[in-house]
């Protein structure tokens, strides 16, 4: 399938995932994702509203877990960060093992451009050496700063769920709004990486902001 189809896929994701906890619908949970090269998402009934929200985040990092395997698709790194051409792309969490999960079984025996990608669930004051993109979980709280700015003048698409994280250097942060998974990205912050964010990527952003601070 095609990256243009992948990206309506995406779309498709983030319109109707219904996420938010007092949504009508209530959670909708998915079945399967990345099915033959291309993410399908399916539909189960709606949740309860007594579910515990233990299991709302986890539905919440399924959606979220799709979408970062898709960004890598759209984002193109220096050529210095590959030691080889079949180098693995290395995905680092932080602050969200839920995710990790989720997105360790998502990316399972999947490619991007040709390299395996590989998950590393990180601690506060891990290194972030090696690691090609780096989620940072809303848990981390005051210590989101922290651990951007060990990210800074790294060649890393930094991923974040937190509303103050621009200003401190995240490149896309993730939100939920109006019961959807949304995003948005900082320009410079990718440019100052030597990062280069696909137009088309840009293109389903909620917000494309070229100077955060």
């Amino acid at each position: 399938m095609s990256k243009t189809s992948d990206l309506a896929e995406m779309d498709f994701v983030s319109s109707r995932c219904g996420c938010g906890p007092y949504s009508r619908a209530g959670w909708l949970f998915l079945r399967r994702v990345l099915r033959a090269s291309a993410f399908v998402v399916l539909f189960a009934a709606s949740w309860p509203q007594y579910a515990a929200q233990s299991d709302v985040q986890r539905a919440e990092y399924k959606v979220k877990a799709v979408f970062l395997y898709r960004f890598a698709s759209y984002v193109e790194w220096p050529r210095h960060v590959w030691a080889r051409s079949d180098s693995p792309l290395v995905i680092g969490v932080i602050g969200a093992d839920t995710l990790g999960d989720e997105l360790t079984q998502a990316v399972a025996e999947r490619t991007v451009d040709g390299r395996p990608v590989t998950i590393r669930k990180l601690r506060r004051g891990e290194p972030i050496t090696g690691l090609h993109m780096l989620f940072i979980g809303r848990s981390e709280g005051v210590h989101v700063a922290d651990v951007l700015a060990s990210a800074k003048d790294k060649a890393v698409l930094t991923v974040t769920e937190s509303e103050d994280a621009f200003p401190r250097g995240s490149m896309i942060n993730l939100v939920v709004a109006d019961d959807k998974v949304r995003f948005d990205v900082a320009l410079q912050p990718a440019q100052l990486a030597d990062l280069k964010i696909s137009a088309r990527l840009l293109g389903l952003a909620r917000n494309v902001i070229s100077n955060p601070s």
